[in-house]
């Protein structure tokens, strides 16, 4: 079976001369679909960076990168928006809703940015799944801050993408409501037999994931299967001395 993101061989440079950082060194990796997948790393490790060149919101250096069988390096600028638009959500720590738009609208923002126009008994069936029934008409500003990052989700979920990526999706929200939000994500991977790409820092979040790869100065270092939170903790904390 294809996997749902391959990269090859991956390098990402910023900066010029002196002031090169290499953000990721020769990451290769392939992510089954169907599977829920946890990155972590100290500070500086390449997380966000894998991330953004994993779902095609940044070129690499050199590599390749693969989402099902389409080669993003192959991708004008034009093909890897219409990728993104159809083929993967996204859900942010800050949420990144529009203040000024209902949560229908919200959700409905990446099929209308798509040339599509959203289907509303679609819309509220993603409502009821994310356990939003009845708040269609409210804005962001009405809804907690777990309600927001439920909406984000739905969002993410609209288009019926390939791939999710999180990037830190329970870092601003309390423990009771990181959890049921790491369910929904959990929920996408079990029930639509989709596949979830998330960063994160925190052990806790991790152990919901299937499995955990470990960056470290820009390499995968490790990789852990059925994590458990004390697990990762543990591994975190010897990460820096074994790489």
């Amino acid at each position: 079976m294809t996997p749902a993101v391959r990269l090859d061989s991956v390098t990402k440079i910023y900066g010029r001369s002196a002031n090169v950082v290499r953000a990721l060194d020769g990451v290769s990796t392939a992510i089954p679909s169907g599977t829920f997948t946890a990155v972590m790393g100290p500070s500086g490790s390449g997380k966000s960076t894998f991330l953004h060149c994993a779902a095609g919101l940044d070129r690499v250096s050199s590599g390749t990168v693969r989402i099902g069988g389409t080669d993003l390096g192959e991708l004008n600028e034009n093909g890897l928006t219409r990728l993104r638009r159809r083929r993967v959500g996204f859900v942010f720590q800050a949420f990144n809703l529009v203040p000024s738009l209902t949560v229908r609208h919200n959700v409905g923002l990446p099929l209308r940015l798509a040339g599509q126009r959203p289907n509303r008994a679609r819309v509220a069936e993603i409502l009821e799944r994310v356990g939003l029934a009845g708040k269609a008409e409210a804005r962001p500003a009405e809804l907690s801050g777990g309600q927001q990052q439920r909406v984000a989700i739905a969002r993410a979920l609209i288009t019926d993408p390939d791939v999710v990526f999180g990037d830190e999706p329970t870092g601003a929200l309390d423990t009771v409501t990181a959890r049921e939000i790491l369910g929904l994500l959990r929920d996408v991977v079990h029930e639509r037999q989709g596949t979830v790409v998330m960063v994160t820092h925190d052990p806790v979040a991790a152990s919901y994931a299937d499995t955990v790869l470990f960056l470290a100065d820009g390499r995968i270092v490790d990789e852990m299967s059925a994590p458990t939170a004390e697990g990762v903790a543990e591994r975190m904390t010897h990460l820096g001395a074994w790489a």
